[in-house]
């Protein structure tokens, strides 16, 4: 079975030595001193080692099974669920008023990091039930908050959301479900949408979905599109539940991972529904999930990741083949760990690079998701901006690093025998759902940049220089970092002043070159983490605060990702700059 340890040590240091989280003066960062988020993250750790864990490879081989109307979900996973019930995991961040805890989003990001690489396919029942609480939490009316969010806070209801239609995936304009208003203020949902993770479950008493769906006078695409609260049970006045709503499941999707998790054809036959937030204004209340839903799949992209390069690092210091080209460094034994050989350490440090620096960049948006809900503007417009890099650059690289690790095992990782497979499997759905990357990119170029007059990705760009010149006393790490993140924002600001010059006369310059932006910008971001991780190790060591080969491992790290992966940045520039015609020169009956 695959091996997984939370990696709470850096996951310290991201939140007290970089983020310094408990002295940002917002409501609540004040309790979160060492002891308190080492004590919290330890409890999830073993919560993840000792009961999610074993089961994710269950999860995989049995799936679940709709019998009879009902999904059944793999077996352990109930208990399992019950246990995060019992040990308040599900109500970490959300509002007291319902029953949470209260805590930080942070906090319950690194947690739910923890969660993902144990299990990803688990952690989406509750994970989809937070961003559905989310939905109705900020566009609910009271009477709705009261119904729903203290069931789905302690997760005895989950939640879902559902966009996608049969004809009608990213262009939602397109979308059928239709919405008749009730005289008691209800709506009648009629439609079918597919691609429902956990649709249907054995796993809480009731499930409720938000559904997109066209009520009368809407008009033509998105601006005509609500959203309603659509229960699998009715739930009666006194919270108890009702009768079965005309809701059920047509089909269980047959998936390439993630088999633990139900992903339902949903019919919806004149179901009753509630709409929430403003008629017609469903996409704006939808966007409260899939914003929170895509920072949430970049975690899991890089998540599951952590866990295959565990694994991997285990197999290459026990696994023997070959000698050292410089000499045994295993003379007792018949040949030297795999650890020992150059292209083994370049796998393992593009793997161990990539994911600190996604962890910091991951952990840093949920900072400044923390800063936006207690008003900071800036904040909010940073958190725009970043969203697509998180997702699709994260997730494209998290499951290149998958590929990675399975690599290190050579034929044994194609076999199902040490489980690497299934993380290949599972990390690929990161980089489609939830908006695939190609969209994501899409909105980075084409909404993102130009979002407030560009004063975002200025902002960014003037975060980066102000780091830059506060650090330059650092003459160790001027040359290894600060003049790399330089170089690299140079050429994210370049490929911006592409766009501006070109896109106008064709937008095609601009789209064509989306993709390469969203890695340029991932990559100068990263860029950035390490950067901020450089600072503070090397201030770490220079107070002689201990535990000095963690700080010294960490700007070995850093200053491999500054030399080996952000040069990246003025490959992508040039492919930006190249502009639309290599890409579109093709007929399209050439292909």
């Amino acid at each position: 079975m695959p091996i997984y340890n939370a990696p709470v040590r850096d996951m310290q240091f991201i939140m007290h030595d970089v983020l310094n989280i408990s002295a940002s003066g917002l409501p609540g960062h004040d309790e979160l001193d060492r002891d308190f988020t080492e004590a919290v993250l330890d409890a999830a750790g073993k919560l993840a080692t000792e009961v999610l864990l074993p089961l994710n490879v269950i999860g995989d081989q049995q799936g679940c099974v709709l019998e009879n109307g009902v999904v059944r979900t793999p077996e352990g996973f109930d208990k399992a669920f019950e246990a995060m019930k019992e040990g308040g995991w599900t109500a970490l961040d959300c509002d007291p008023e319902y029953g949470g805890q209260g805590m930080p989003y942070v906090l319950g990001l690194a947690t739910g990091e923890v969660f993902v690489s144990a299990n990803m396919a688990f952690n989406m029942y509750q994970g989809l039930t937070h961003g559905a609480y989310s939905a109705i939490h900020t566009h609910g009316d009271a009477q709705q908050k009261a119904t729903y969010l203290p069931k789905m806070v302690s997760c005895e209801w989950t939640g879902t959301m559902n966009l996608t239609e049969p004809h009608a995936g990213t262009d939602l304009g397109m979308l059928r479900t239709k919405a008749e208003p009730q005289d008691d203020g209800s709506y009648l949902i009629t439609g079918q949408k597919i691609f429902i993770s956990a649709g249907d479950h054995d796993l809480a008493e009731n499930v409720i979905h938000l559904v997109l769906a066209k009520a009368p006078g809407g008009g033509e695409g998105t601006k005509g599109i609500s959203l309603f609260i659509v229960p699998k049970f009715l739930v009666n006045e006194d919270g108890s539940l009702g009768d079965r709503n005309n809701v059920s499941v047509g089909n269980l999707e047959e998936k390439m991972g993630i088999h633990g998790n139900a992903t339902c054809v949903m019919n919806y036959d004149g179901a009753k529904g509630w709409l929430l937030g403003d008629l017609h204004k469903g996409m704006r209340a939808m966007f409260t999930m899939m914003n929170e839903a895509r920072i949430g799949v970049g975690l899991q992209g890089y998540a599951v990741a952590e866990a295959a390069y565990q694994n991997a690092v285990d197999y290459a210091k026990d696994r023997l083949q070959g000698r050292a080209v410089t000499g045994a460094e295993n003379p007792g034994g018949p040949a030297d760990p795999l650890i020992v050989h150059p292209d083994i350490r370049r796998a393992l440090m593009d793997q161990k690079s990539f994911l600190e620096g996604a962890r910091m960049l991951a952990f840093w948006g949920a900072h400044e998701i923390d800063k936006a809900k207690n008003g900071d503007d800036e904040a909010e417009g940073a958190v725009s901006l970043l969203t697509p890099v998180i997702k699709g650059f994260l997730t494209d690289k998290g499951f290149d690093t998958t590929v990675l690790a399975q690599q290190v095992f050579g034929g044994h990782g194609y076999i199902e025998e040490h489980g690497m497979s299934q993380f290949v499997r599972d990390a690929r759905i990161t980089m489609i759902y939830e908006g695939a990357n190609g969209v994501q990119a899409l909105d980075l170029v084409g909404r993102k940049l130009a979002q407030d007059g560009g004063k975002h990705v200025m902002a960014f760009f003037e975060t980066v220089k102000a780091f830059i010149k506060e650090n330059e006393s650092h003459m160790g790490l001027k040359a290894d970092f600060l003049k790399p993140l330089k170089a690299a924002s140079k050429d994210l600001q370049a490929a911006g002043m592409f766009f501006m010059n070109n896109g106008m006369k064709n937008p095609n310059h601009a789209l064509a070159g989306s993709y390469d932006f969203m890695h340029l910008f991932g990559h100068t971001a990263l860029g950035f983490m390490w950067a901020r991780m450089a600072v503070a190790a090397q201030n770490a060591l220079d107070e002689g605060t201990g535990d000095t080969a963690f700080y010294e491992t960490k700007l070995a790290t850093g200053r491999y990702y500054m030399k080996r992966q952000l040069p990246m940045t003025a490959t992508h520039l040039a492919r930006i700059e190249s502009g639309a015609d290599p890409v579109m020169e093709l007929q399209a009956e050439a292909f």
